[in-house]
């Protein structure tokens, strides 16, 4: 088709939908509002989608757990069987060459012992943490009193510490925690901060023991390994035997940027520690293999449920539109009639019907975008109406209000040319049998139409 003729069609099309201004206009709102709702679902969908990802991505999508691991007990070749001392795990060697090799955002290793605690009269068995400041990021704690252990605290070994939420209710039941003397191993810690009660990470499959942070006490990794250990080590009677065990770090864990990286720095991770642990029996390399794939099946999820929205919605306004171009074909019959008499193909006919319906589509198109931009700013209209108006004060605490309100729409750049793209193709699919409808009309029986 030649430009001239190709404009002159346009012009034409543009024309004929001006002569019935609303109803033109009632036609175009289907596309529109099937257009607006596609990018506003995708960008509902995405905002949900990244907040369920968070929050998987909070339980440690993204951390690689390297453990130490008691050999078996008739394993004598690791120790000294002279001295009775088992010494097997993590060491500080193993924490540089790590630290090296790995390309990570958070290298937390820690200590844990087993002991029990003392303020006044009140006592109680805990797990002591010995940790750096990271800890409290990597794990999702948060404070209720106080602050956190420092990098200061660490590298001057303080007698510091800091509490979990059970541990303070049981110690301190009437005392503000904060600034309180406790008997930790025999020696006196200074209270500088409680933290918030944490739900238990749950296990999950095989890939990821159960933790509980509520019972815990944190220090310094390097007073711990200082003042209650011997040297670099902690040892211990096993119960039962003589036998004494040494272990540096019970844990060491590492945070990648993205879930992609976990596997293959997973991999790094084990070439490496065969090289300070030839037979790899005292430690395991611990990948979240079950929150890698529910952080995939979410989003998978949520463009099938989104995709199968949008598809219906469009639909609906494909039909307004074959609708309306039906019954257009219809009050035109006369007009089809003086123009197949003038000289005018079918194929003329049928393009001209097509190029009105894809103007109507296109510019619903347009409109539906532009009313898609906006959504991030009406959702934040509709958080605000809910809020002041909808909620009852004890709904808007509840787990669901949260939840919406704590939902950001994000409109993906991609959405916006494959909304505008799925609205012509609406337009030209729907359009195609009213145009044939019209050109198939017999010019004589067309012209006697009145």
């Amino acid at each position: 088709m030649s430009p001239f003729r190709l404009y002159h069609t346009v012009r034409l099309a543009l024309k004929s939908v001006m002569l019935h201004k609303l109803r033109s206009g009632l036609t175009m709102l289907g596309i529109v509002f099937g257009v607006f709702s596609v990018i506003a679902m995708l960008a509902i969908g995405e905002g949900a989608s990244a907040q369920a990802q968070s929050q998987v991505l909070q339980l440690g999508a993204t951390n690689i757990i390297v453990r130490s691991i008691k050999p078996p007990a008739d394993r004598s070749s690791i120790g000294d069987s002279q001295s009775r001392v088992l010494t097997y795990g993590l060491t500080r060697k193993d924490e540089e060459i790590l630290l090296r090799t790995i390309d990570h955002i958070g290298f937390v290793p820690i200590r844990e012992i087993r002991m029990a605690v003392r303020f006044g009269e009140h006592s109680k068995d805990i797990r002591a943490v010995g940790c750096s400041p990271e800890y409290v990021d990597l794990n999702h704690l948060s404070l209720a009193a106080g602050d956190f252990l420092s990098d200061e605290d660490n590298r001057l070994m303080r007698n510091v510490a800091v509490v979990a939420s059970y541990v303070a209710r049981e110690l301190f039941p009437t005392e503000n925690p904060v600034g309180q003397v406790v008997l930790l191993g025999g020696r006196a810690y200074r209270v500088i901060g409680v933290t918030n009660e944490r739900t238990d990470s749950a296990g999950i499959g095989g890939s990821l023991a159960a933790q509980e942070f509520n019972n815990d006490i944190y220090i310094p990794l390097n007073t711990l390994q200082s003042r209650i250990n011997s040297g670099d080590t902690y040892s211990s009677f096993t119960s039962g035997s003589f036998t004494m065990e040494s272990v540096v770090y019970d844990q060491i864990t590492i945070r990648v940027p993205t879930p992609e990286d976990v596997q293959r720095t997973a991999e790094v991770i084990r070439e490496t520690l065969q090289t300070t642990h030839p037979d790899g029996k005292d430690y395991s390399v611990v990948v979240p293999l079950e929150l890698l794939k529910q952080a995939a099946q979410l989003k998978g999820i949520f463009n099938i449920v989104l995709g199968s929205i949008a598809g219906i919605s469009l639909v609906v306004g494909g039909i307004g539109i074959m609708n309306i171009m039906l019954a257009t074909v219809t009050e035109r019959t006369r007009e089809i009639g003086v123009r197949r008499a003038l000289g005018a193909r079918q194929n003329d006919i049928t393009l001209q019907f097509l190029a009105e319906t894809i103007v109507l589509s296109a510019t619903g198109g347009l409109i539906g975008v532009g009313l898609g931009l906006s959504t991030p700013y009406a959702f934040e209209g509709i958080k605000w109406l809910v809020t002041n108006y909808i909620l009852s004060p004890d709904a808007a605490t509840s787990e669901f209000a949260a939840l919406f309100m704590g939902m950001d729409p994000v409109v993906p750049f991609w959405s916006l040319p494959v909304a505008f793209g799925f609205s012509l193709a609406t337009g030209l699919i729907f359009g195609v049998y009213p145009a044939r409808a019209a050109a198939r009309l017999d010019p004589i029986e067309a012209l006697r139409h009145v």
